[in-house]
């Protein structure tokens, strides 16, 4: 099957994409407007990009075309904002996080989530999460109707016992984030995992 995302297939290209490269993983982003009111929000197209400097990308779709989601209209004016990693003990209050409120409505107070003071940014972490990212806008790069936002990470928040202190590794049985499936409901879980060493 040949599928054709310059031609006729255009149009079905987030569906077909967004089902077949996942698991993705998911950022709970929180950023303050220009009247320091709270914004959260979730997006599964989503990764770390490097780590020289530490960089991490998100992607928000538009809320509607031509018209940006809050968290890329408060990025664009405060220059910062917060990736909360989401775990399986978070996994309804983020999807609570999706809901359309009226902008300046607090996310996290709709889905029952705390808000924690940062380090380095004026937005806040989210306590329950089982990391933060405190991130400064690097920048944002527009092709078509995407629109790729780059931060560079400058603090990371580490709920206590998901470290290995001695060999810095994440220990498993301490940290179960879920991964984003296909749309529009499908999420897993990242319990059944393996190790396949690289050759050296």
């Amino acid at each position: 099957m040949l599928l054709d995302l310059a031609g006729p297939h255009r149009d079905d290209a987030y569906m077909i994409l967004a089902g077949l490269v996942t698991p993705r993983p998911i950022a709970l982003v929180t950023t303050l407007d220009e009247q320091g009111r709270i914004n959260a929000a979730p997006f599964s197209f989503f990764n770390v990009l490097g780590d020289s400097p530490p960089i991490v990308g998100f992607c928000p779709g538009d809320r509607e075309p031509g018209v940006p989601k809050d968290t890329a209209r408060n990025i664009r004016l405060t220059h910062e904002f917060v990736v909360n990693l989401v775990d399986e003990a978070i996994a309804q209050q983020m999807s609570a996080c999706a809901a359309s409120l009226p902008p300046g409505e607090n996310e996290l107070l709709h889905a029952g989530l705390t808000a924690a003071p940062c380090e380095a940014v004026k937005p806040p972490r989210i306590l329950e999460a089982p990391a933060s990212l405190e991130c400064r806008h690097h920048s944002i790069i527009e092709i078509g109707d995407n629109r790729l936002i780059i931060g560079e990470v400058l603090r990371v928040h580490v709920r206590d016992g998901v470290f290995d202190p001695e060999t810095w590794l994440i220990r498993p049985d301490a940290y179960a984030p879920i991964g984003r499936m296909q749309s529009p409901n499908w999420y897993c879980k990242t319990r059944d995992m393996f190790e396949m060493r690289r050759p050296k």
